[in-house]
């Protein structure tokens, strides 16, 4: 439901305003309505929404609004589990807050710390980095946490599966007790509520309603198949869709060269991204991915964690998601700020139910589809062969006295043969009737025989005499 509110009515100061407008925003998205108001508050918060809900926004405003430019001091952490997601969190934060005089620093795994540690002497307001690094400088001393009022762990959930969990903790503690912290996530598993329990103090929580776990403007579906046609279908839900930007999902990295491999050969500009690639090389690749150069990326969850790319319209599963959570992430990376998208699974017959119970869980209308004759249609849709019933004639029923002519019908007929097929017939009380080749079969002939031989024997004594006087005569 859109917002009846503004930035200004959330406590937005006109600055900021005035920046949002010039980039087209105007109405704050749902979870910035509910978080911007309580992060000025100063309250520790539990964010649920996905991404691409505006959430970055959501905690980076206030965040902005909060720092003082004067205080040459760290004044605010951001956690991110990726790279990737950290140095778009940089870009956003260097868009809204640069003509305020507020400075952001990335501090990402992967770079050079020396020079990190350099640009760390000029004070930056506002730290964006990886768990691992930014624990790394804490414990050289380099990263001063005593002035830092905000920490916000984005994608909280990814961090924690990722193995940050203990670098979280250790961050976390070296920061000032009435600190305000910050988590987000597209789920809220038992993990982040123990966390919370013991890092937070009374944290207000952001929900979304069940039904909203996923975006409304995505359509879910998926297409069974088997295992051996998986690569041809997810061909030919390519082909259906012709989106310009695909990711393509799988769930070992041991796949990734092969389908990379057999989609350049169908004709695809396709690249792969690994989840231990090295800086330069993911950023090669998501560069080409978001200027069209490549149309399919090749992923599996961990490579692609914290991937953040404007209008891609499409995202196949070719391996079903592990569970419900990592189907709202991989779903989640379209369909982003109500733009349409799909997500689509490609299961086998026995990984049908894997979709029901995504469907049942997530509470989402995941429809199966077939492909026929190039297009994607409902298995409602399809359309079977009906056997049309035989014609047949109600039974006559004869008037009494009269032969039922049901019965007459179904009895055995004489057979009717054309005149010169009546030529060819042997009289009543002539020789045997002529085999299909219209000889005399030699067997029919010795039983006609002993027929007549039986009916001498037993004749009565003036018949026997008169044919034994008739044979003398001859």
């Amino acid at each position: 439901m859109e917002s009846k509110l503004n930035f200004l009515e959330l406590g937005m100061e006109e600055v900021f305003n005035d920046a949002l407008t010039r980039y087209g925003i105007t109405t704050p998205s749902p979870v910035q309505e509910e978080t911007i108001p309580l992060m000025l508050a100063g309250r520790d918060i539990i964010a649920q929404s996905q991404t691409g809900s505006g959430k970055t926004l959501a905690y980076l405003l206030p965040i902005l609004q909060k720092i003082d430019p004067q205080r040459k001091q760290m004044q605010a952490l951001i956690l991110a589990p990726t790279q990737e997601l950290a140095m778009q969190i940089v870009r956003e934060s260097e868009r809204y807050g640069e003509e305020c005089g507020i400075t952001t620093l990335g501090l990402i795994g992967g770079a050079a710390i020396k020079r990190q540690v350099e640009k760390l002497k000029r004070h930056p307001h506002i730290a964006v980095g990886t768990p691992g690094r930014i624990n790394e400088l804490i414990n050289m001393r380099k990263l001063k946490m005593h002035e830092v009022n905000t920490i916000v762990v984005d994608e909280v959930d990814q961090v924690l599966g990722l193995g940050g969990g203990a670098d979280v903790q250790r961050i976390i503690k070296s920061a000032r007790r009435d600190r305000q912290l910050v988590f987000l996530s597209a789920t809220v598993n038992d993990q982040i509520r123990s966390v919370a329990q013991r890092d937070m103090q009374d944290p207000a929580v952001v929900g979304i309603e069940p039904e909203r776990h996923t975006a409304s403007a995505i359509e879910h579906v998926y297409f069974v198949t088997e295992e051996r046609n998986k690569v041809d279908t997810l061909r030919r839900v390519l082909r259906h869709y012709k989106a310009p930007r695909s990711i393509v999902f799988v769930n070992t990295t041991e796949l990734i060269a092969e389908i990379e491999s057999k989609l350049d050969y169908m004709g695809f500009k396709v690249r792969a991204i690994y989840g231990d690639a090295d800086k330069v090389t993911r950023s090669t690749v998501l560069s080409q991915f978001r200027s069209g150069k490549v149309e399919v990326l090749v992923a599996t969850d961990v490579a692609a964690r914290g991937l953040d790319i404007e209008d891609l319209n499409l995202v196949v599963s070719l391996d079903p998601a592990f569970d419900a959570e990592f189907y709202v992430h991989r779903s989640g990376r379209t369909g982003r700020m109500g733009k349409k998208g799909v997500a689509a699974s490609i299961v086998t017959d026995r990984e049908r139910f894997i979709m029901r119970k995504f469907a049942e869980t997530l509470n989402i209308d995941l429809q199966e589809q077939v492909l026929e004759s190039g297009h994607v249609i409902s298995t409602d849709e399809v359309k079977r062969p009906v056997r049309k019933p035989a014609a047949s004639r109600p039974a006559k029923t004869a008037p009494a006295g009269q032969p039922n002519e049901a019965v007459e019908q179904t009895s055995v007929q004489p057979v009717r043969t054309t005149p010169s097929e009546n030529k060819a017939k042997p009289s009543t009380g002539g020789k045997p009737a002529a085999g299909r080749n219209g000889a005399v079969s030699k067997k029919e002939g010795r039983t006609k025989t002993r027929k007549a031989d039986q009916k001498s024997k037993g004749a009565p004594k003036w018949l026997k005499a008169k044919r034994e006087a008739s044979q003398d005569e001859k």
